[in-house]
C-alpha cells in the first residue's frame, strides 16, 4: 500500500486525485466510440437500452468502443460533423479518430445488434502500440 502525505492545498488534492484515476482513463489506443442517435419517444431505442444499453458498458466491446449517446434532435457536436447524416432512431454509429467505420440502422432485437456490432469491429483499424 502507498501512503501519500496529506496534501497542503486544494489543488494538490485534485492532482493526486487525477493521479489516482489514471488507470481508469481510456487508453489513446481506444480512440474508438459507439455513438447511438436516439430519442426518448422511439419505442425502438428505449428496447434497446432496456435490452443493451444498460449494461453496454461493462462489456469487452465497451472497453473497445465506449458508448456516446447522442438526441436525434439536438444540434450535432462538432467533432462528429463529418458523419453523414443520420434519418432513423436508433442508429449506431462506429467511429475511429473522427472517421465513420460503419453504422447500424434501426434495431430490432439484441442478437441481431451484437452480430451486427461484431461486423463493425472487424473494420476497425489494428491497433498500434
Amino acid at each position: 500500500m502507498i501512503a501519500f502525505a496529506r496534501p497542503r492545498s486544494a489543488f494538490a488534492a485534485l492532482i493526486l486525485a487525477v493521479l489516482a484515476a489514471l488507470p481508469c482513463l481510456p487508453s489513446a489506443a481506444s480512440a474508438a466510440e459507439l455513438v447511438v442517435f436516439g430519442s426518448a419517444r422511439c419505442p425502438y431505442c428505449l428496447a434497446w437500452e432496456r435490452e443493451v444499453g444498460r449494461t453496454y458498458a461493462r462489456t469487452g466491446e465497451a472497453r473497445q468502443a465506449p458508448l456516446r449517446r447522442i438526441d436525434i434532435e439536438a444540434e450535432l457536436p462538432a467533432d462528429l460533423d463529418r458523419l453523414r447524416e443520420v434519418d432513423v432512431t436508433p442508429t449506431f454509429v462506429l467511429v475511429e479518430e473522427g472517421r465513420e467505420i460503419g453504422r447500424i440502422v434501426g434495431y430490432s432485437g439484441s442478437q441481431h445488434f451484437w452480430q451486427e456490432l461484431h461486423r463493425l469491429f472487424a473494420k476497425l483499424p489494428p491497433k498500434r502500440m
